[in-house]
């Protein structure tokens, strides 16, 4: 299989002719506007579990999502079938829904003049030749690797590598057509260690748009190894108020809060702890946020967003201040604002890091929590009440000291925010948040 095969990702001119056609018929039908987006790509996944194949995967998907509005009134169909007697039937359902929808003044495209006009080319597009044969030997010899780097890894959860390339296009009446090409690549291996302690599970994964940017397989399977061996003999703690690290994994939970609380759908219903905050300090002064949709190879990059506006970097987090929200063109009419070209969500949030790496962190925290896991979604996103379940490491006289498990942390994000004292320099790119592990400097530890 090869996934840069024009026969099997589709041709953009062709899904380009099949958007600017749906529109047509939608116009003609009887729309006040209408819009259209096209995803299609297609993937391989070998999954295997001790030496043996679990799952041979291979994906070939498309579809097409058509809106159109009647004087404020709204219907959406969709459609995976793009022969035309299909296009037309989607584009009747929409309008039939429309007809019968209410009317929502707010409803209907971004205005034109804020249409992306220069789409940079941001290196999204690493289609990857690997056979099936291929992926499945890189597969066993990840998991192989890990079982070879410690005699207490016992048994596999899996290991997998998957590849995918795929095209989004978005078109409007507004005379807009663009898209882009992508792809996303992941090679991840999951093992169990086992002593006379018990047993433990962990894992490790890289993934990156070019398949040559993943970590080797000897690094994943030898980080696998490690945070699985690391966990054994894990205790409960009693509870207490301590600091807190939250390694850089799953630190990026605390900065995906944040950017519920901005968006205009929790600001117009009024359903964000942090209502009303922009200009006023939200977290503690040294912290920067940024939005950098236009990244090179980073896996949050687009050059616009789902409206067709422009996306551009900004600053939302300036010395802990809010500057900015995440609005799209629907929540910033119903707001009496501006669209921030967040349809769709944020494109790589940027925590700016700090200097000190994550074991500068720990000396300097002396005495307190390392949280490398996470259970569950414990937060309210109007009062800002946070509790989750994680496990981790107890740290003492600024070194590890014993793993923990079966542990709650609780706080508010609101005094979280502003109880940050520091951001590691260990940004984990494999995501649309980028950044290091966060100290906080005191939180509820609810144990045994």
């Amino acid at each position: 299989m090869t996934t840069n095969d024009s026969t099997l990702l589709e041709d953009q001119d062709r899904l380009v002719n099949i958007i600017d056609s749906v529109l047509s018929r939608s116009k003609k039908m009887g729309a006040t506007d209408a819009e259209a987006d096209i995803g299609a790509g297609i993937g391989l996944s070998a999954n295997v579990r001790k030496g043996v194949i679990d799952k041979l995967e291979y994906e070939r998907e498309k579809g097409l999502s058509i809106t159109l509005y009647i004087d404020g009134k709204k219907g959406n169909a969709s459609s995976s079938d793009f022969s035309d007697s299909a296009l037309n039937n989607a584009v009747e359902a929409a309008f039939s829904i429309a007809k019968h929808a209410s009317h929502d003044k707010h409803a209907g495209l971004v205005e034109k003049k804020l249409m992306a006009k220069n789409i940079a080319d941001l290196d999204l597009y690493h289609p990857c030749s690997i056979s099936p044969e291929a992926a499945i030997e890189l597969a066993i010899e990840c998991e192989q690797s890990a079982f070879d780097c410690d005699k207490r890894i016992s048994n596999s959860d899996g290991s997998v590598v998957s590849t995918y390339s795929g095209i989004n296009l978005y078109g409007n009446t507004n005379d807009f057509v663009n898209g882009w090409h992508w792809s996303s690549h992941t090679i991840d291996c999951t093992v169990i260690a086992e002593d006379s302690n018990g047993m433990q599970r962990d894992g490790w994964y890289s993934k990156a748009c070019d398949f040559n940017d993943l970590q080797s397989i000897k690094d994943i399977s030898k980080e696998a190894a490690r945070r699985a061996t690391t966990r054994l003999g894990a205790r409960k703690l009693s509870t207490r108020e301590v600091p807190v690290i939250f390694e850089a994994p799953v630190a990026s939970g605390l900065f995906s809060a944040f950017i519920t609380a901005i968006s205009g759908a929790s600001l117009y219903r009024r359903a964000s702890f942090l209502l009303d905050k922009k200009d006023k300090q939200v977290f503690a002064n040294h912290i920067n946020i940024t939005e950098n949709p236009h990244m090179k190879k980073a896996l949050g990059s687009a050059p616009f967003d789902n409206d067709g506006v422009a996306t551009k970097k900004r600053t939302l987090i300036n010395q802990g201040v809010l500057k900015d929200y995440v609005l799209s063109g629907y929540s910033a009419r119903k707001l009496g604002l501006e669209t921030t070209g967040n349809a769709g969500g944020v494109h790589n949030l940027v925590v700016e890091p700090g200097r000190k790496n994550l074991n500068d962190m720990i000396v300097e925290m002396n005495k307190g929590l390392l949280i490398t896991d996470m259970i569950g979604f414990g937060v309210n996103q109007i009062t800002g009440d946070y509790s989750r379940g994680a496990s981790g490491f107890w740290i003492e006289n600024g070194e590890i000291a014993y793993p923990v498990e079966e542990i709650t942390i609780a706080g508010n994000l609101v005094e979280m925010y502003k109880n940050i004292i520091c951001i590691s320099n260990d940004l984990d790119l494999r995501g649309n948040i980028l950044t290091g592990s966060v100290m906080i400097d005191k939180m509820i530890v609810a144990g045994k």
